[in-house]
C-alpha cells in the first residue's frame, strides 16, 4: 500500500491541475463575455432655455430675463401679458419673491387659472407658487416644497386645472388643481429612475427628464433625453403604467438620439386635443404633432444652439437660434419658415392669438435691454419688424427680487 502513494498522488495532482485549468479557462471565458458587453452611448443632455411664450384662455404670455450679469445676480425673470383681444402687453410679474433664477408658466386653453413657479435662488430650496385668474391682476402665492427643473415646460395644467411640476432631480408630482398646487398639495407621480427603469424608458436609455405635459384624455405626459440612438422618449401614464407615446422618426434620423426639448398640449382648429413636440435628433431640430391616434413629424430644420422656443395655438412652434436665425412652423403638415431678422435683444417671440397658414406672420418679438422691453410687431404681410410699444421695467440692481 506504500508503494502505491507515490501513483495516486501522481494522479491527485494531475486532477488537481485539470480542475485548476478548467476554473482559470471559465474565468477566462467570464471576463471575455463581460468585456463584449455593449455599453450604452453617452449623451450631453440638452435642454431649452427659460425664455417662452405660450397662449391660454386668458391671452398671450411671455417670459423673459431682464436687467444685467446674470453672474452678478443682476438678472430678473419678468412676467408680460397680452389679454386675449387687446393689443397692448403689460408688466405682471408677481410681486415679493426672487426670480433671479428664472420662471415658469402653467396654464391651458379652458378659462383655468394661470400659475407661475419660481426656480430657486438666494439660497432658497423650494419654488415658491402664484395663481391668477384675472390676466396677472392679482396674485395668490403658494408653495411647492421642492425645486422646480430648470425647463420652460417644468409645470403643465390640463382644462380641470390639475397640474403637473417637474423637479431639478426629475421627479414628476401633480396637484389635483391650481388651487390645491399654491395649497401646497401636491402627490408623487413617479421619478427619473422609475421611469428609467419602466418598459419604455428602458427602451429608449433614458437619461432626463426634459418636459411634462397632459396628452388627449388629459392623459400625465413626459418627454425626456436618450441615450439609444432613433427613439424618442415622450411616455403617457395610462392606469398607473407609463407606455411609450412617441412618433418613430424618418429612417434618415434613425442613426442620432434624441432629445425632446418642449412638449405641450394643443387643440388644432376641427380636430381633437393633441400634443405637440420639439425635438432634437442629433444636430437637427424637428416639430412632431400627435392627434392621439398618429404622429406627424415636420421636416429638419438646422438647429445651432436655441436660444429661446415656444408653442403657439393650433400646434405652431417658434425658435430663436444660436446663429441669429428665427424659424416658425404653423402646425401639422407645414414647413419651417425664417422670419426677418429679430431686432436686437429678442427674448422671445410670441404668435398670434389664432394659428393659420401663414406661418410667422402676426408675430410679436419682445426684445430686452437693461431695465427697458420693446415690443416689436411683424405685420401679416410684413417683411421688417415695427416698433409697437416700449415698457420700462422697475428694477432694483444689487436686490434679490
Amino acid at each position: 500500500m506504500i508503494r502505491e502513494r507515490p501513483w495516486r498522488a501522481r494522479v491527485s495532482r494531475a486532477l488537481l491541475g485539470a480542475v485548476l485549468a478548467s476554473l482559470a479557462a471559465s474565468l477566462v471565458a467570464a471576463c471575455g463575455s463581460q468585456a463584449a458587453k455593449a455599453t450604452p452611448p453617452s449623451l450631453k443632455v440638452v435642454t431649452a432655455p427659460l425664455s417662452t411664450s405660450l397662449v391660454t384662455a386668458q391671452g398671450a404670455w411671455a417670459v423673459v430675463v431682464m436687467g444685467g450679469s446674470a453672474a452678478s445676480e443682476n438678472s430678473f425673470w419678468q412676467l408680460f401679458v397680452r389679454p386675449g383681444g387687446a393689443s397692448r402687453w403689460s408688466l405682471v410679474t408677481p410681486p415679493g419673491v426672487a426670480d433671479n433664477g428664472g420662471l415658469v408658466a402653467a396654464g391651458a386653453a379652458a378659462r383655468t387659472p394661470m400659475l407661475i413657479g419660481f426656480r430657486p435662488s438666494q439660497g432658497l430650496a423650494f419654488s415658491p407658487l402664484a395663481m391668477s385668474s384675472d390676466t396677472g391682476k392679482n396674485w395668490t402665492p403658494g408653495l411647492l416644497d421642492a425645486a422646480l427643473a430648470d425647463v420652460p415646460d417644468a409645470m403643465a395644467a390640463d382644462p380641470s386645472g390639475r397640474t403637473l411640476a417637474l423637479l431639478h432631480d426629475g421627479s414628476i408630482e401633480v396637484a389635483a388643481t391650481a388651487a390645491a398646487a399654491t395649497a401646497g398639495q401636491w402627490s408623487g407621480l413617479t421619478t427619473l429612475p422609475a421611469l428609467a427603469a419602466s418598459a419604455p424608458g428602458r427602451a429608449c436609455g433614458l437619461v432626463a427628464v426634459n418636459a411634462v405635459s397632459f396628452g388627449p384624455d388629459e392623459t400625465p405626459m413626459a418627454a425626456g433625453s436618450c441615450a439609444r440612438r432613433g427613439v424618442a422618449g415622450i411616455f403617457a401614464e395610462v392606469g398607473g403604467t407609463w407606455q411609450a407615446a412617441g412618433p418613430a422618426l424618418p429612417a434618415a434620423l434613425g442613426g442620432d438620439q434624441v432629445q425632446v426639448l418642449g412638449l405641450a398640449s394643443t387643440v388644432p382648429a376641427n380636430q381633437g386635443a393633441g400634443t405637440v413636440a420639439l425635438l432634437l435628433a442629433g444636430t437637427d431640430l424637428l416639430a412632431a404633432w400627435s392627434n392621439g391616434a398618429r404622429w406627424t413629424v415636420s421636416a429638419p430644420v438646422a438647429a445651432g444652439p436655441v436660444r429661446a422656443s415656444g408653442f403657439g395655438p393650433a400646434g405652431s412652434v417658434w425658435l430663436l437660434l444660436g446663429d441669429g436665425r428665427a424659424e416658425t412652423i404653423a402646425g401639422a403638415g407645414g414647413s419651417w419658415q425664417a422670419l426677418p431678422p429679430v431686432p436686437a435683444g429678442t427674448q422671445a417671440l410670441v404668435p398670434p392669438a389664432t394659428g393659420g397658414p401663414a406661418a410667422g406672420t402676426g408675430y410679436d418679438a419682445l426684445a430686452a435691454s437693461g431695465s427697458r422691453l420693446t415690443v416689436w410687431q411683424l405685420a401679416r404681410a410684413g417683411t421688417a419688424w415695427t416698433k409697437d410699444q416700449v415698457i420700462s421695467v422697475p428694477i432694483e440692481y444689487g436686490s434679490s427680487s
